[in-house]
């Protein structure tokens, strides 16, 4: 299906300000340089601001992201996630008309948003508040038909109880989401045929998915920036680690070794292992891009700099007991040497091959 720019763009796109601490810091969860990675995730945040994706928040995006226009433009036309035209804003109304819900009732259900909605999808009702589409497979086939109303499913529909729903919440009221026939979730129509006497078992008065939305209270609202504070866990433990990691940022000049040409190893006893060798500062051709080395980032390549390591035949010449003492004193990443084998990865990249990893990291 080919998906175009609606023809009618607003001049100008923001994230609000809740929104826009949200997007930078989904931006920090990737590496320096991958920050594209982050696209989907934004284009998503812009549309739950705005309700579709207009241009300039797609230009928005691209430019947050340090990426060309079209790049960002590939992704929002080619996942149907993204609407590239203005939504209902009550609802944009997503009716399954796949195999099972078409078999059980789905073409009457689209009969219903002709009537009440719109003869053709993704035209705006008369007063505005709703949109509706058929889609592909949305996996409630065993509840069919069903349909997916912002971020919930109502399923088990027959036309008169979808009606009903689209005029409940016209009138600004949200009704309860899940099966719309008297079943808790998806067993069989008849009655359990197994697991008899779960219902007294004290479980929740909805299913998960629906007991989640009904505590909610509201669940085609969409996502503000205002709802949760912001957690960035991955931030920090990032930050706690590099705090962890400071005492080693600056070892103490006895424990240096001479330049790695000096093969000799500094034996000085520690809680665990030797110490292997190290350098003051790398070798005049530069450092080797550790990050080739599967489990190792940023950050932890910034950490064995400060530790001396900068090449991988440093790490290629490590002993049994020179990985102990590494593994032990990578405050904040303790044992990664031995769980991702550096060694064995380090004496490859150092004799010019390539691992299958770092065939991947390159890309």
């Amino acid at each position: 299906m080919l998906r175009r720019l609606h023809h009618t763009q607003p001049e100008s796109f923001a994230f609000t300000p809740a929104n826009l601490a949200w997007a930078e810091a989904q931006i920090t969860k990737y590496p320096e340089g991958r920050q594209a990675s982050a696209v989907i995730p934004l284009l998503w945040r812009a549309q739950e601001q705005e309700g579709w994706l207009s241009q300039p928040a797609i230009e928005h995006v691209a430019h947050r992201l340090g990426m060309a226009n079209i790049r960002v433009l590939e992704v929002a036309s080619f996942y149907f996630m993204f609407q590239l035209q203005p939504v209902g804003s009550v609802a944009n109304i997503q009716i399954c008309g796949t195999t099972s819900c078409l078999i059980c009732g789905a073409e009457d259900l689209i009969g219903v948003c002709r009537d009440k909605i719109a003869e053709k999808p993704h035209q705006l009702s008369e007063d505005g508040k709703f949109t509706w589409e058929e889609v592909e497979c949305l996996g409630a086939c065993s509840n069919a038909p069903m349909a997916q109303i912002g971020k919930d499913y109502y399923e088990d529909l027959t036309a008169q109880r979808f009606a009903e729903i689209l005029d409940e919440l016209a009138a600004g009221n949200v009704p309860v989401p899940g099966p719309q026939n008297g079943r808790y979730a998806s067993e069989p129509k008849a009655g359990l045929t197994s697991l008899e006497g779960y219902e007294e078992s004290g479980h929740t008065k909805y299913n998960a998915s629906v007991q989640r939305a009904t505590d909610i209270g509201d669940t085609v609202k969409r996502i503000d920036g205002t709802e949760v504070p912001l957690l960035t866990p991955w931030r920090d433990k990032t930050a706690k680690a590099a705090k962890a990691a400071k005492p080693a940022a600056k070892p103490a000049p006895a424990a240096k070794a001479t330049p790695a040409e000096n093969k000799d190893v500094d034996k000085s006893a520690t809680a665990t292992g030797s110490k292997p060798a190290t350098l003051e500062t790398a070798r005049d051709g530069g450092a080797d891009d550790l990050k080739m080395i599967k489990g190792v980032g940023p950050k932890l390549e910034k950490l064995l700099h400060s530790m001396g390591f900068f090449h991988f035949d440093q790490v290629a010449s490590w002993t049994a007991e020179e990985i102990s003492w590494v593994d032990e004193n990578l405050e904040g990443f303790k044992g990664r040497v031995s769980r991702d084998d550096w060694v064995a990865q380090a004496k490859l990249l150092a004799s010019g091959q390539e691992t299958d990893f770092s065939k991947r990291a390159k890309y």
